[in-house]
């Protein structure tokens, strides 16, 4: 029983990191982009890597170090994390009932989850204890390859000059590279259609930063009328179905 628990484990971490592929070769770059931006700023590469630990959201993360740099206060600190990280709380969501059946994993998938890993469990199929341990897979494997960029950016920050320019758009082609993967694997391209319209035109309206926020209400109010009107319609049609039936 333990060797086909086993082999069932190492299966499914081996489909983790095959999913799990794309974050990892872009959170490596983008941290070591982070690190030493860091050792840049003054500080050593272990503040990287406690910031990693405790923070974990990329964005902020670059942000942060200007905070550092510049003393700000706690407050301003907090209030940017906040607004800049709302996203997450819609992300949330999507996955509530599946963390709570996680157990003690729990509280570590609420902190890891991030914009990348909710698309890769957001692919993932399948059900029970396999689909889960998946999904926490994806999500250590993610957190680590951050951190090991974000060390290994510190160090060589240190002993080779290196052109920071551009590497973060390995990010944007990581999207790109999800969003088509769900497009082929879903018949139904109006969640997709509706959130590219939506973000373009919260985009032209409120500019740069601050789209994000808005697109993601504006999307999220519209999918949930959309499914629970699709939901009505779909009962309304049993009921016929079974009225003409009798």
């Amino acid at each position: 029983m333990k060797s086909i628990s086993r082999l069932k484990e190492n299966k499914v971490f081996k489909a983790a990191i095959i999913k799990a592929i794309p974050i990892m070769c872009s959170y490596f770059f983008v941290s070591m982009a982070y690190g030493m931006m860091m050792q840049e700023a003054g500080f050593a590469w272990y503040y990287s890597l406690f910031t990693s630990l405790t923070v974990y959201t990329g964005a902020f993360q670059f942000v942060l170090i200007t905070f550092l740099s510049s003393g700000a206060s706690y407050l301003t600190i907090a209030v940017t994390a906040l607004l800049m990280n709302s996203r997450q709380m819609f992300y949330s969501i999507t996955f509530v009932e599946d963390f709570k059946k996680m157990g003690r994993r729990l509280p570590y998938m609420i902190h890891t989850m991030t914009d990348e890993t909710y698309a890769v469990n957001c692919s993932i199929r399948g059900e029970g204890k396999e689909r889960y341990d998946e999904m926490f897979f994806v999500a250590l494997i993610a957190r680590v390859s951050w951190m090991v960029g974000a060390v290994a950016g510190g160090a060589v920050g240190q002993l080779i000059p290196f052109e920071l320019k551009g590497i973060d758009f390995c990010m944007t082609a990581l999207f790109i590279i999800i969003f088509i993967d769900q497009w082929e694997k879903n018949k139904k391209h109006f969640p997709a259609v509706c959130g590219v319209i939506v973000a373009v035109i919260c985009l032209l309206i409120f500019g740069e930063s601050a789209f994000m926020l808005p697109s993601l209400i504006i999307v999220s109010a519209i999918l949930i009328f959309t499914g629970a009107k699709n939901d009505v319609n779909e009962k309304a049609h049993i009921i016929n179905e079974e009225t003409e039936k009798k």
